[in-house]
């Protein structure tokens, strides 16, 4: 595993806890850098973990408004918090992250939803992320 895939599963780790605890994404992020403090080996995946929650901290609003955007029919309240999580990593990746291609943050997102949620979430996280990047230009 890649140390950006890594760092993804470490964001998405982070949202989640931070989505299902109803407690301010920040919080987790403050626990999860002193524990990275503690454990150096980990250092790689944290750097890139950290970007990607910053940039959703910063850019929330203009991101949850993307994959509203683009749901069709889907609150983001509605979607299972997997989803939700796995949407907001790829649409910064997409849309603030010039340094990786699109299809590699579409694949990364459809993988993890595979893998982590419910049967339809690949297909619906592959749809969302391919019309927003489409949409981009």
């Amino acid at each position: 595993m890649s140390a950006r895939t890594k760092a993804r599963k470490r964001a998405l780790d982070m949202l989640y806890s931070a989505d299902m605890r109803q407690v301010p994404v920040e919080q987790v992020l403050a626990v999860e850098a002193e524990r990275a403090v503690n454990e150096p080996e980990r250092q790689a995946s944290w750097l890139y973990a950290r970007e990607i929650v910053d940039g959703i901290v910063d850019h929330r609003e203009e991101i949850d408004e993307l994959i509203t955007t683009h749901s069709r029919g889907w609150t983001l309240e509605r979607m299972p918090a997997v989803d939700r999580a796995l949407l907001r990593i790829g649409v910064w990746e997409i849309v603030y992250n010039d340094e990786v291609p699109d299809p590699v943050a579409i694949s990364e997102a459809v993988e993890a939803a595979t893998v982590l949620s419910t049967d339809d979430s690949a297909g619906f996280v592959n749809g969302l992320l391919a019309a927003i990047s489409h949409a981009k230009g």
